[in-house]
């Protein structure tokens, strides 16, 4: 009789704030409640690392909030019977190299596996791999290109590459029964995948991924089922305690258990995270039918290339005011703010912004902006 290998796979996990405050205490029950049930015998507890666990100081040269998290909070992946931390993701890096090894050396003190990072770009791309009832399974990490790299280049985290991840996800199937891919990408706080990223996913399955999960967004996302495969386009947060944010989609997401026998089955768990108590529990019976009832109405939508197109246009609309600011030469919260309510001038020409479009959708011209501006990192 074939056996079920069990897979657990969370969002993001930055142990920061009020969970920080918990774990420093070694109080690990009030950081996983009654939620920490799912993580028991399971085969495997994958988690996304979001953040550097350190005590460094020094910050690289980025845009965004910088994160990291005390040491002594790896204690919460032990209590949770996590083994293996997928690292690809635009946090990672924020506090040099010297953040990235405390945590690599942390880890493996733990005896926590990593994936989708490494001293080198090769070593970064390798599969974490393991053999299980029989089955030899890899798992591939990726992320959007966003600031994976420490600026001397020690350690990259894996981006996402369709031709390297072609030639990553073939090798990987060669010695495997089954590739799994996660992605760290997409766009913040929107629920549902760009179309590119609907066909990017695809096409990973069709390369011979056997499941993508991905993260990042802070908010969850829908999934379906492509030739037998599941893609899940967002988890949501795992455990992200932040300020001011209480009840809200910040603070609901779920996880993905893989059930991998000859084919891959999977549960959805949904959770609450980060409100007046801090830490993730389950969800009510109540809570977990509006859940089901928004997911059921994001994969409707993922399941209608012109409405997703749609719903994509308009996410665009509400985001091009902040996106006209960034390019705009002077950059700041009171400057957009004028400029949106057309007290100031756009100081870029018709023409400059051509000129914009051009560098960034010609891929030529692309590869050499992108070598110019990686020289200010």
């Amino acid at each position: 009789m074939q056996q079920t290998i069990n897979i657990l796979l969370t969002g993001d996990f930055a142990p920061i704030n009020r969970v920080e405050e918990l774990c420093l205490k070694g109080d690990f029950q009030s950081v996983f409640n009654d939620f920490i049930d799912v993580f028991q015998n399971n085969d495997l507890n994958v988690v996304d690392l979001e953040c550097p666990l350190t005590h460094a100081t020094t910050t690289r040269p980025k845009t965004g909030p910088y994160q990291k998290a005390h040491p002594d909070t790896i204690g919460a992946l032990d209590y949770a019977k996590i083994s293996l931390a997928a690292m690809a993701n635009n946090h990672i890096m924020d506090y040099d190299n010297q953040g990235v090894e405390d945590t690599l050396e942390l880890c493996k003190q733990n005896g926590i596996a990593t994936v989708g990072i490494g001293s080198s770009k090769e070593e970064a791309a390798q599969p974490f791999s393991l053999e299980l009832k029989g089955k030899k399974i890899a798992i591939l990490n990726y992320a959007d290109n966003e600031f994976l790299t420490t600026p001397d280049g020690s350690y990259s985290c894996s981006p996402i590459n369709p031709v390297n991840c072609h030639y990553d996800i073939a090798r990987a199937k060669k010695r495997h029964d089954f590739v799994l891919v996660i992605v760290h990408a997409g766009n913040e706080f929107y629920h549902l995948p760009s179309p590119r990223t609907k066909k990017l996913y695809r096409y990973l399955a069709d390369q011979g991924a056997d499941a993508i999960i991905s993260h990042h967004t802070h908010v969850f996302s829908g999934y379906e089922v492509y030739n037998e495969k599941p893609i899940f386009y967002g988890l949501g947060n795992f455990v992200y305690d932040w300020p001011g944010k209480t009840n809200s989609d910040w603070n609901r997401g779920y996880v993905v258990r893989l059930n991998i026998s000859d084919k891959i089955d999977f549960e959805i768990v949904p959770l609450k995270q980060g409100n007046k108590k801090p830490g993730v529990f389950k969800l009510t019976d109540n809570e977990k039918s509006i859940f089901d009832a928004d997911i059921q109405g994001l994969n409707n939508i993922i399941d209608n290339d012109e409405q997703l197109e749609g719903e994509f246009q308009k996410y665009c609309q509400s985001v091009y005011p902040m996106y006209d600011a960034f390019i705009e030469p002077y950059y700041g919260r009171y400057v957009a703010a004028l400029q949106k309510r057309g007290w100031m001038p756009k100081l870029l020409s018709r023409q400059k912004r051509l000129f914009h479009l051009n560098l960034s959708r010609c891929e030529s011209h692309r590869d050499v902006l992108l070598r110019l501006l990686k020289k200010y990192e």
